[in-house]
């Protein structure tokens, strides 16, 4: 069962860049949508990104100097939040309250693999082949195609990257559906 010490199960996908992370995770909520649960999911940039697009009426207004930027329809809102004066990336902790838990079954994360809390670790070992496992005792389980080394001392399961239905199984077993 899953450790709700963020008020709603959270599970994360990390590994390294390249061993396809996001289209697992994208392949993962499909599934779970079918199921009839809720998703959201808090994503790590590595780099300054951009969502708005040059020339929109919200990207003007960021630029002017507002600090938070909310664009909403009928059909989606989003709220952008400036941090200029931030020296590192934010953690987990604080971005997850700005998540509306009361549309949400679970959190899905990618990234923040330096961060506590229960994880999932990628691996494909012909893009690098170090593990974040067992150094890293927040991770649950290994996913990849390929053959791996588990450590006696600290078994884990090894599910397999093409096996979707798998995957979903042990995150809807941690979270107990």
């Amino acid at each position: 069962m899953s450790d709700t010490k963020f008020g709603i199960p959270i599970v994360g996908f990390v590994g390294f860049s390249g061993s396809g992370k996001t289209t697992l995770l994208t392949k993962v909520i499909t599934d779970l949508s079918s199921r009839g649960l809720r998703s959201g999911v808090i994503k790590h940039a590595h780099h300054r990104f951009d969502i708005d697009q040059p020339g929109k009426d919200s990207f003007v207004l960021r630029q002017a100097g507002a600090i938070q930027t909310m664009i909403a329809s009928k059909n989606r809102w989003a709220l952008m939040t400036e941090a200029p004066h931030h020296t590192q990336d934010p953690k987990l902790e604080e971005l997850i309250p700005n998540l509306d838990q009361t549309l949400l079954d679970l959190i899905l994360v990618e990234g923040f693999k330096h961060t506590r809390y229960p994880k999932l670790e990628v691996h494909r070992p012909t893009l690098n082949p170090a593990l974040l496992y067992p150094k890293d005792p927040d991770i649950m389980a290994l996913i990849t195609k390929d053959k791996i080394h588990i450590e006696a001392s600290h078994p884990i399961p090894v599910l397999d990257l093409d096996d979707i239905d798998q995957v979903v199984q042990f995150i809807l077993n941690f979270i107990g559906k």
